[in-house]
């Protein structure tokens, strides 16, 4: 397994390169294009040529590679790559630590995708293994139709669809009523520091109800598959009791492809919160990225997805070895 492990880390390099070089090639033809986003800072007011050469300096925005269009800055591009390998993620416009802003915002991210996590596996899971034991039945009818719903709606559509129907409503009804602050949180249509998790369980229901629905989806077919299997039928026909045979035999094995779709979708929650956390206007990992993308940050920017893929692959990796775990003839060479 070993090897397996090294082979797979060497193969996270040309991986985040490539992410790196496609995302600073992409920065540095928008600057190229609509103009040195140094010159933004300073608003309406017009600054000395010496200023505006020290800010260009600061943020490495006066390579002459810069004025080419379709140039792709290579020189710039290496010491980019330099810097992240050394553990400098850069500064944004107004003078803040890339490390500090990530270090700020992923604990908000990380509850966040935790909370839709948990939704999709207690609720995905429940209500695939349900659907699957009853094939047919009136619950699978219903977990069908509702799943195909949720996957209908994109993520955008949903947030807004809940907030104006659901959050806003719900708090001014406990609003006129003088309801406590906790209960206020929970339908609040901002993030609140004050109930950091309460605050955030209809953003995390929100971004997980794609994941929910396909991980239901994914486990009823899984189940039904499984039920068929030789194996199945060979250790119901030796008696051995039906609890055993479905929690056992049928679920252990229905779970791998599972396991996949969770382990991908720990991934999708923490780089799909941009919308949600947009939506909902929660100060994480994903409202940053907004924010970078809005004031033309170009190291914020590529920090920040640069974050994204490794946590990605990180997650792909863990997920690759959890298949030995779930079936013992799983070998890695």
């Amino acid at each position: 397994m070993s090897r397996y492990i090294i082979r797979r880390l060497l193969q996270f390099v040309p991986t985040i390169i490539g992410a790196l070089f496609l995302l600073h090639y992409m920065v540095s033809l928008a600057i190229q294009l609509t103009g040195n986003p140094g010159r933004a800072l300073f608003g309406d007011r017009r600054p000395t040529p010496q200023l505006l050469e020290a800010v260009q300096r600061q943020f490495n925005l006066d390579d002459p590679c810069l004025e080419q269009v379709g140039n792709p800055c290579l020189s710039l591009f290496v010491g980019r790559v330099t810097d992240i390998a050394q553990g400098d993620l850069g500064i944004n416009f107004r003078g803040r630590e890339v490390t500090d802003i990530i270090a700020a915002s992923l604990p908000v991210t990380l509850r966040l995708a935790l909370i839709a996590l948990a939704f999709q596996i207690i609720i995905g899971l429940s209500a695939g293994i349900l659907a699957g034991l009853r094939n047919k039945g009136v619950l699978d009818y219903a977990v069908k139709i509702s799943t195909v719903l949720l996957i209908a709606f994109p993520v955008f559509v949903l947030g807004k669809v809940v907030q104006t129907t659901v959050n806003v409503p719900a708090s001014n009804f406990l609003q006129a009523r003088d309801a406590p602050d906790w209960m206020l949180a929970v339908v609040r249509v901002s993030y609140s520091g004050d109930y950091p998790w309460l605050s955030l369980l209809v953003p995390g229901l929100v971004l997980g109800a794609l994941g929910l629905a396909t991980t239901a989806r994914l486990t009823r077919t899984s189940v039904i598959e499984n039920l068929r299997s030789d194996y199945v039928r060979t250790a119901v026909a030796k008696g051995m009791p039906h609890r055993r045979v479905i929690g056992v035999h049928v679920l252990r094995n229905s779970l791998i492809p599972v396991i996949t779709d969770l382990g991908m979708s720990i991934g999708v929650l923490i780089s799909g919160a941009v919308v949600t956390e947009t939506i909902f206007n929660v100060p994480g990992v994903g409202f940053q990225l907004i924010q970078a993308i809005r004031q033309n940050e170009g190291p914020v920017l590529i920090s920040l997805v640069t974050f994204f893929v490794i946590v990605y692959l990180v997650v792909n990796l863990l997920v690759d070895l959890l298949y030995a775990v779930l079936d013992p003839r799983i070998r890695y060479d």
